[in-house]
């Protein structure tokens, strides 16, 4: 008999390729360096990222097949030989002063494989913890919210110490080992597999997990209603909140007088919040629910962007930045398994990837709206009514995917009550 792998360690697996391609969250470090070594402008030097999660985005949803088909250990690998070689040749892109080389390794080969790493793990996860699906998906997209805690300073060191280019060489080669080791690990588990002493009594008492309302395939999922529900609501979950990271330290400096490195230091502590709150929110969601959990993410920031713009209290200010924050990592972490719930896990990687198309979109709406009401208004607070408006909007889709869920919990009651009599 083959021996069953052990799932925490699938699951740090799992940490370990997203704390790799987490590291495009740091990607600041070279901005500076960059714009100091060829004259580049920042906008230029910023369409590097912008360009990597667009290739975020569409290479999850369309390499989400890939995933469901070949494994995570090949799609893993997959990953770790693009993000690699997206990393390390821009080194060469540095070498040769090129921009066009730099957005082609950084944004397009490695953003391709930070789609394809970052869907991996997640759907792999849900498989082998059934019984606690959200600490489980929260765990790995933890690892991608701390990974530019971990990264910046690495990065800050290697540039001073080597120079960029060689800064990228290292960086390459050191991810492209972690990632690969990562991968060799993982792998889905049997399909009659449940953990040890899994029941769906000890389930219910443990946590609030339903079982799988329908199992869906990735091309079946796109034409039920409730799949445009999640992609909507992660949608402006993600568009408002990286509205915020992106002018999170002028907004400080702006509405309570921070200087810049107080509003810098303020930023890198909020991001543990993104971080703890993918963690969190995704634990409770075992136990509150994914539908209650996202209405809870919603009700909150209404109220917060509301009242945002008009606290000139430093503390409040801060402690309501840091809870929009948790909720926007616990919007990522929570999606996995409320796919899970609804659609099953046949398919979890591939619709997973398509669902994620929403972040590619909202990576380019959010922070080009904030910039255009600052423009306008020469205030970024201005935005935040507007995004509180948005809010309303999830919120009630939040409440009109119950109508779904009620419908589907009703016909698989009625389907086993058929079989059984």
């Amino acid at each position: 008999m083959k021996k069953t792998k052990n799932r925490w360690l699938i699951a740090l697996s799992g940490v370990g390729i997203h704390i790799c391609i987490g590291s495009v969250y740091a990607w600041s470090n070279f901005t500076n360096p960059l714009i100091q070594e060829f004259g580049w402008s920042a906008s230029q030097v910023q369409m590097t990222f912008s360009v990597a999660i667009l290739f975020l985005g569409l290479s999850a949803a369309f390499l989400g097949h890939f995933v469901e088909k070949h494994g995570p250990r090949k799609a893993g690998l997959l990953a770790s030989i693009f993000f690699g070689i997206g990393v390390f040749g821009s080194g060469f892109a540095v070498h040769a002063g090129s921009l066009p080389l730099l957005y082609l390794f950084y944004g397009v080969l490695g953003g391709i494989g930070l789609g394809v790493g970052y869907i991996t793990p997640v759907s792999t996860l849900v498989k082998w913890f059934p019984d606690r699906r959200g600490l489980a998906t929260g765990l790995a997209i933890m690892g991608f919210g701390f990974a530019a805690a971990i990264s910046s300073p690495i990065m800050d060191a290697l540039i001073k110490g080597l120079g960029t280019a060689n800064a990228f060489f290292i960086l390459g080669i050191g991810y492209f080992i972690i990632m690969t080791l990562s991968s060799l690990y993982l792998e889905k588990p049997a399909e009659d597999w449940k953990p040890k002493g899994f029941s769906e009594q000890n389930r219910q008492k443990k946590a609030r997990v339903t079982t799988d309302l329908s199992q869906l395939t990735a091309n079946e999922s796109i034409k039920t209603a409730r799949f445009y529900y999640l992609w909507f609501m992660l949608f402006i979950n993600t568009t408002c909140g990286i509205a915020i990271l992106s002018a999170a330290k002028p907004l400080a400096q702006e509405s309570i007088g921070l200087t810049t490195t107080e509003a810098a230091a303020l930023v890198g502590i909020l991001g543990l919040f993104n971080g703890f709150g993918r963690l969190g929110w995704a634990s409770i969601s075992d136990y509150f629910g994914r539908a209650n959990t996202y209405t809870t993410f919603f009700v909150l920031q209404i109220i917060l962007f509301a009242v945002l713009p008009h606290t000139t209290i430093s503390i409040m200010f801060q402690i309501m930045l840091a809870i929009i924050y948790t909720c926007y990592g616990g919007g990522f972490a929570t999606i996995p398994a409320f796919i899970g719930d609804l659609f099953g896990t046949k398919q979890l990687g591939a619709i997973h990837g398509y669902i994620l198309t929403a972040w590619a979109a909202a990576g380019l709406a959010g922070p080009l709206f904030a910039a255009w009401i600052k423009d306008i208004t020469g205030s970024y607070a201005n935005s935040l009514t507007f995004f509180s408006g948005l809010f309303i909007i999830a919120f009630i889709i939040s409440l009109i995917i119950r109508i779904d869920i009620k419908k589907l919990r009703e016909k698989k009651i009625q389907q086993s009550t058929t079989k059984t009599a």
